[in-house]
Formats: structure tokens, sequence, C-alpha cells
């Protein structure tokens, strides 16, 4: 198979730690959510999150290298100053603009919709903890304003919109040709216990202290993928197997049977160095 079949797609799930991300696998497209640029370089690099999405920019990492952001819409001639005026200065975050470029990304998040599912989460889960939700359903609240250079290489995530950066990675993954997909660090988790993510705790990634999300919509956009794209082999990785513990309560084995595989990393291993 070519490298434009088989894929690796890096979630941020702790259980990938044990993988090393730096090396290059032969033979296999590389996928990578956030900030993973940090540690590695991905063929294809996929940012939801307008905060993290800005310092990737700010990084240069976009300017050798392929990403695919969410809700990039590129503006010329745009002046946003009308627009920042209607935020605090706190919650306007911009890039620097040294070759005084008209072309920029604008985007935002009120402070009304935050407090909207606040408010609603509170009332559908009141036995969680309100601080956590809060940090949670505020987070990306404000303007963010990325002037553009010249010959970046960043696409705007057309389809599917609004979902985790993990879905949407085995999603393009697929749509790029994909035939088999290997997930790794794709942890899930709950609200009730310990956020698992191996960037928590640093820049605009929630505090250490944090709880998890909710799986159900994490779940959901993965079937989605699974059934739009019968014809892929998917192989969950993970030597534990806590990722599937979810999956399985939720969806039937026979889905998981037709073509979504679990399998530990001494098994991909082995696929990577040909003896699987």
């Amino acid at each position: 198979m070519s490298s434009l079949s088989r894929a690796l797609i890096y979630g941020n799930g702790e259980s990938r730690k044990v993988w090393d991300i730096t090396k290059d696998y032969k033979g296999f497209a590389t996928w990578g959510c956030n900030a993973i640029y940090r540690d590695c370089k991905v063929d294809n690099l996929v940012a939801i999150d307008y905060g993290i999405q800005q310092e990737i920019y700010k990084s240069g990492y976009t300017s050798k290298n392929n990403c695919w952001f969410a809700d990039w819409s590129i503006l010329e001639q745009f002046h946003p100053e009308f627009l920042m005026m209607n935020y605090p200065r706190e919650l306007v975050f911009q890039t620097d603009n040294p070759n005084n470029s008209d072309i920029c990304v604008v985007q935002g998040k009120e402070s009304i919709d935050a407090e909207r599912n606040y408010h609603d989460m509170i009332k559908n889960f009141p036995h969680l903890d309100k601080e956590d939700i809060k940090r949670k359903c505020y987070k990306n609240v404000g303007l963010y304003v990325t002037w553009l250079q010249e010959n970046d290489k960043v696409k705007n995530i057309k389809h599917p919109k609004e979902w985790c950066a993990g879905a949407t990675a085995v999603h393009l993954a697929c749509q790029q040709g994909a035939k088999e997909v290997y997930m790794l660090g794709f942890d899930m988790s709950s609200y009730d216990i310990p956020l698992n993510n191996i960037y928590k705790g640093t820049d605009n990634y929630l505090p250490s202290e944090s709880k998890g999300f909710g799986t159900d919509n994490w779940v959901n956009q993965l079937v989605q993928v699974f059934k739009e794209y019968s014809d892929t082999q998917f192989y969950w990785v993970d030597d534990k197997k806590k990722s599937c513990i979810a999956f399985q309560k939720k969806y039937d084995n026979e889905l998981l049977r037709k073509n979504v595989e679990r399998i530990t990393y001494k098994t991909l291993d082995k696929v990577c160095i040909g003896l699987v």
C-alpha cells in the first residue's frame, strides 16, 4: 500500500506515550492533533480550537507543514478594528503583522454563548463540578485575529464541522484515500475522571486538575466515520483497551467486528516493520 492508503492518526491521550512519534514510519501518512507539533512534525496537523490554531501559526510551523484548521475563512482587505472595540482588551488575541498584510482570519466566541452553554450543562448535569464546567465552557472566549503570511500551508476544514480534532483527523485521512487507519492516543474520557491529555496544564489547554470530557459526541463522530467509510479498516491501538470501554457499551460488537479492530502497540510495531 502507498502512504496515502495507510495512516497513523495521533490523538493526544496519554496512552500514546509509549509510541515514538518522532520516528519516520515508511509507507504511512501521519496525522496529528493540536499541540503535537511541539514535539514532532506530522504530514498533516489538525487543530480545532482558536487558541491553539493561533499558537501554531505564530510558531511558523504552518509555513512548511500541512495544516487543517477549523473556521479558517480568509478575509482580504479587512480591517478588524471595529470588531475589537466590542471586546475587552484582555479578550482580543492578535498576531503580529510585520509585513502589513491586509489578509487575515477572524474568529471568535462570545461570552454570552459561553454563559448559555454553562447554564445548560449545569441544568442537565447538576452533579458535575461547576468550576470545571465553567472552565470548559469559557475556553476560547474572545476575538482571534490572525494576520496571514504568504504561502502558508493551512487548509480550511470544510467537512466535518464542529467535531473534535481526533475524529476530524480520522475523517480527513479517509477523505484523502486512507484504507488502513491506525488510531493512537484515542483515550475516551468522562466528566468524573481526571482529564486525559498529554498537554494538559500547558498553554491553550485546560489546567492539569481539570476533569475529562463527556464521551458521547466523540464516539458518535467516530462511528459516523466508520459507517461512511465501511470499506476502510480501522485499528484502535491501546494496550490497556480502556479507550474502547465506552465505545463497547454504547455500540454493538457487530459494528466493531466489521471494520474496527482493537490491537496493541506491540502489534502495530510489527505492522510498521512489515512483520504483519
